[in-house]
């Protein structure tokens, strides 16, 4: 699949991909968004550079810097960036505008006021950007295995629907998260999916270790969109793969590193 990598010309500057869905959407619409990587920013060692998780160790100051540049990269201000406090729920959040303190509990959110950018956190999984730009409303999901598992997918496109989307113009880019091949699983994880629905076994294949599986999160998102009537789009961009510019979860409990950087996807509504 084609996909554009915007490398921009100072390594103090955010360096992000785009969607091609959402960029021609953009032409009409007014609707930016990058899912950024972490290349670009002032943290230092294993947070180096753009991390933007303020759940992280890393140094307040350098992760509010690096947030600010990021806006800054989608012509915005972080004034206007509506996070989450993350916890792996199918919470849905309406965002008004920005938030900088207090960040509220969920893992999706969803906005229709002009001016505000939204974006959700990630280090494997799967990152969701969703626009109506008829209509003008967009949204921001955090989906990993639990989230999408529990309907977060679902829940904010629902949400956009409340806020005045239609669900036949919404459209859903997932961004860069860990591929199958480098997601390994236990019996009791398969074992959960099949408790819920047997067909659910298509997700996984068996990995060289015994009772062990591959799962295949960027299948199971796709699923769940295209299930839900939304146009879907993949980037098909591995995290865990380090050539690929990527924080990590999984990479950094492998090298038994003490903590790990998050990058930051954002959609902003103008």
């Amino acid at each position: 699949m084609l996909r554009e990598v915007w490398s921009l010309n100072s390594k103090s500057e955010a360096q992000f991909v785009q969607s091609p869905k959402l960029k021609e959407l953009q032409l009409q619409s007014g609707i930016s968004h990058g899912f950024f990587t972490r290349l670009g920013g002032c943290s230092e060692g294993i947070f180096s550079s753009l991390n933007a998780g303020l759940g992280s160790g890393d140094d307040t100051n350098s992760v509010v810097e690096n947030r600010r540049r990021i806006c800054t990269a989608l012509g915005t201000s972080p004034f206007n960036l509506a996070t989450l406090h993350q916890h792996h729920s199918a919470d849905v959040f309406v965002a008004t505008g920005g938030i900088e303190q207090d960040r509220p509990k969920a893992d999706g959110i969803v906005t229709n006021t002009p001016g505000t950018a939204v974006g959700v956190v990630t280090a494997d999984c799967g990152p969701v950007l969703f626009a109506d730009p008829e209509n003008k409303v967009i949204g921001a999901a955090h989906a990993g295995w639990r989230g999408a598992f529990d309907g977060v997918l679902q829940n904010t496109i629902d949400q956009m629907i409340e806020l005045g989307a239609k669900r036949e113009n919404i459209t859903a880019s997932l961004g860069p998260c860990i591929s199958q091949k480098n997601y390994e699983v236990g019996p009791e994880f398969y074992q959960r999916f099949l408790d819920k629905d047997e067909n659910l076994s298509k997700y996984f294949k068996p990995s060289d270790k015994p009772d062990h599986y591959l799962y295949d999160l960027n299948m199971f998102i796709q699923d769940q969109l295209n299930s839900a009537g939304v146009i879907s789009e993949d980037l098909a961009i591995c995290t865990y793969d380090e050539d690929n510019g990527y924080f990590s979860y999984r990479r950094t409990t492998h090298r038994r590193e003490k903590d790990y950087g998050r990058q930051l996807s954002v959609i902003t509504l103008g």
